[in-house]
Parts: C-alpha cells; structure tokens; sequence
C-alpha cells in the first residue's frame, strides 16, 4: 500500500540520514549547508544568485538566508550585491570552502558506500529512476531536479 511504501520511505531516509549527521557533525557543517557549498564550487569561480542557489538545494528550507549568514561568518562563501541591481545578492565559494570540501571528499565517498555500498549498480540506477518517478508529480515543473 501507499502507507505502508511511504513509512518505510521514511524510515529508510532516517537511518540514512544518522549516518550522513555524523559526518557533517564533524566539519561543523549540516546537509543543507554541504549541498550549498557543493553547488556553488560546480560554478565557481562563478557565482549565483541566492535565489537560484535557494531552488536548487535538495531541501527547500525558508531560512536560506540564515544558513548563508552561518558559512560566511565563517568564511566559506561571499556574498556580493551587483552594481546594475541591488536587489540581487550574488554568492560565491571561497577558497576556504573549496578547501573544506576537498577535506571532506574521501569521508563523504565513505558515507555513500556505508549507505548504499550494498547495492548492485543496476539496483542503484533503478533505484534512482524509482525516486525521480514518484517525485516528479510533486515538484515544480522550474524544479532544478526534474530535468537531471
């Protein structure tokens, strides 16, 4: 049944998410803050607007700008108003946030197989179709996720 797919769904992300707690812990750093500081090396030395950083975390969350404030008091990002339009923030990585991600590389593989190392490939890749399947009814059709 849907309820019984659901529960276990959600049990699953929490044992999952246990291990992926004790990691972050270790850098000082959450999920959130790790997937904000992934995506914004994948345009560095570019950056992007908050806005477009806010879509594009795997969890929605409205404290986005707190979560910010967080890593650039301690000097993983920059944020940066353009001249042509104040209204838009811009934020970079730094090289102190590439650093931190670089020292975090080999433990998080670590985690991924500890999560998911007991998976076949095939198991993995129909299992990432299964995922994108039941999500796609429910994310908006501008959803960064929808199209990868």
């Amino acid at each position: 049944t849907e309820q019984e797919a659901f529960l276990n769904l959600w049990r699953t992300y929490d044992c999952l998410k246990g291990l992926e707690e004790a990691v972050f812990s270790e850098y000082q750093l959450s999920a959130q803050q790790y997937n904000a500081l992934r995506l914004l090396r994948a345009v560095h030395p570019g950056s992007m607007p908050t806005l477009a950083l806010g879509r594009r975390l795997i969890s929605r969350s409205p404290d986005t700008t707190r979560m910010l404030d967080r890593l650039e008091e301690r000097h993983l990002v920059i944020r940066v108003r353009r001249s042509e339009n104040r209204r838009v923030v811009e934020i970079a990585i730094t090289e102190s946030g590439i650093q931190l991600l670089d020292s975090m590389s080999d433990r998080v593989v670590s985690m991924h197989r500890q999560q998911l190392g007991h998976l076949t490939e095939p198991e993995l890749s129909a299992f990432v179709d299964l995922l994108k399947r039941i999500r796609q009814p429910h994310e908006a059709a501008d959803g960064h996720w929808l199209n990868d």
